[in-house]
């Protein structure tokens, strides 16, 4: 993490800056698209966002990635020890571990519900043993806790023009249209782990079952009965995303920016699935670099034009002399 980000949240002790540039690091290695939406956010909010995201891929990390040999009585030890080390942390706003100590800081700092903390724990345990969802109510309850909880996180470190409450429906929709996105994407690869986040009732309507999807993975062959599924499972995701878009104007202005464009980054992933044939049992589908450029270029400008206003707010043009605030409204009407 740059100092000039540290500098810019207060962050002084060298301890809470060692842990927040490794919540960075984690952030930039593993979640790319949200990575690069972070940078338009003020240099101040992007700690918190980097300690958020950190938590969570750490997380998930040892769900998935935390080694090859490990079995899953290993992987449980590990959650268990997070778990201590997270409850502690939230106790104390302190935490021996680096990633924890950031997160720590931050919940005390903006106030985060810790239950959202819990909540994530929770699906991250039944990564451990659920393999299949049959029901998208089933997915639904995982998706709380794996997806809506981290919108729910980042709403008090972004702002809102609005009620708190009146937002979060929106935010916990954005989550979850953005796991939809990535379950979409990564199918052959979740398959490779032994998971089908897909459910399975929506599979079956096309005529679809895990053992079909295990064929085309091993055979590289197409069915159009796949398409259908996956054609049928993007519908649904962008209709998530429709749900959160309401959302986007209720947060504080110089937020909006980086959140409008992981919007639409994340949504071009799923125009990528699409341009590709729905071939994501076989290749991972990818959004142009020049796409993705593109789109923070925009969400730049749109950074630039919502700090000039907010800095126009606090500091307005002085009144010439001799001209009243009277005259000032009559010439304005």
């Amino acid at each position: 993490m740059t100092d000039r980000e540290l500098d810019a949240a207060g962050i002084t002790d060298p301890a809470l800056r060692t842990a927040y540039t490794r919540c960075r690091a984690l952030n930039a290695r593993h979640g790319k698209t949200y990575f690069l939406a972070t940078r338009l956010l003020p240099p101040e909010h992007r700690p918190a966002v980097h300690a958020l995201y950190g938590f969570a891929r750490w997380a998930d990390d040892i769900v998935d990635d935390l080694d090859d040999r490990a079995t899953t009585a290993d992987r449980r030890h590990a959650l268990d020890l997070l778990q201590r080390r997270l409850e502690s942390g939230l106790r104390h706003g302190d935490s021996p571990e680096p990633v924890v100590r950031a997160l720590a800081h931050t919940a005390a700092r903006y106030g985060i519900d810790h239950r959202h903390f819990t909540d994530f724990m929770a699906s991250m345990r039944s990564d451990l043993v659920v393999t299949d969802y049959p029901t998208l109510a089933d997915l639904r309850r995982y998706m709380h806790g794996s997806a809506a909880v981290i919108g729910l996180q980042m709403l008090p470190v972004l702002g809102t023009v609005v009620p708190r409450e009146t937002a979060e429906p929106h935010a916990a929709a954005l989550g979850i249209a953005f796991q939809l996105t990535n379950f979409l994407r990564d199918v052959g690869e979740d398959l490779d782990r032994g998971r089908v986040y897909l459910p399975a009732d929506l599979l079956a309507a096309h005529g679809v079952d895990r053992e079909l999807l295990l064929w085309s993975r091993a055979t590289g062959r197409r069915d159009p009965r796949i398409t259908e599924a996956l054609h049928a499972a993007a519908g649904l995701t962008r209709g998530v995303y429709r749900q959160a878009a309401p959302g986007l104007p209720m947060l504080a202005p110089v937020s909006r920016p980086c959140i409008r464009t992981a919007f639409v980054l994340y949504g071009g992933i799923l125009d990528a699935v699409r341009d590709d044939g729905y071939a994501v049992l076989h290749r991972r589908a990818v959004v142009p670099r020049r796409r993705r450029a593109a789109v923070a270029l925009q969400g730049l400008a749109q950074v630039t034009a919502a700090r000039a206003r907010a800095a126009h707010d606090r500091h307005p043009p002085p009144v010439p002399l001799g001209v009243t605030r009277y005259s000032q409204q009559k010439v304005a009407r």
